[in-house]
């Protein structure tokens, strides 16, 4: 294995731990957490803020998922259609379409309810409309949760298929 290969491949897995570590706590342990906080919660969510989560773990995801991508194509030597239709091909092209499916679910649904909910703040008039912004990021965080746990285990899997 090249020295590129070696970084790589260590930067892709301590990511994506990290990615999906993030988000299934999230979505299983502090957005009921928060949720059942009721105001004390968005106190919390303003401490997240402050830490800029909403700008680290797209990075995060970003990096990883192209680290990703240089791996599959040093793996695959170049794409190799005969390699990506073999059982390691195909697993790790699943666990890229969930990470993908992922990355585009927390960019484009999950963080702009976060974001809008987080505006919204304390205005008694229009509380309404942040539940409804944060039971979408809610469910949208669950979903992203699972899609990662499958793209986890499609690329922990695929080496053995």
């Amino acid at each position: 294995m090249h020295l590129e290969q070696i970084v790589l491949r260590l930067v892709h897995v301590l990511l994506g731990a990290f990615w999906m570590g993030s988000v299934v706590f999230l979505a299983v342990f502090l957005e009921p957490s928060v949720r059942g906080a009721g105001p004390a919660g968005g106190q919390v969510m303003q401490q997240l803020a402050r830490r800029h989560v909403l700008e680290v773990m797209p990075s995060v995801a970003l990096l990883n998922m192209l680290s990703g991508l240089r791996l599959l194509a040093l793996d695959s030597n170049g794409f190799n259609g005969d390699w990506l239709r073999s059982g390691a091909g195909q697993a790790y092209a699943l666990g890229a379409a969930a990470a993908l499916v992922a990355f585009g679910t927390g960019v484009f649904v999950m963080r702009p309810a976060v974001k809008r909910a987080m505006a919204i703040g304390p205005d008694p008039q229009r509380q309404a409309e942040a539940q409804v912004l944060r039971s979408r990021s809610a469910q949208a965080g669950r979903v992203v949760a699972g899609l990662l746990v499958v793209a986890a285990a499609a690329m922990a899997l695929a080496r053995y298929l």
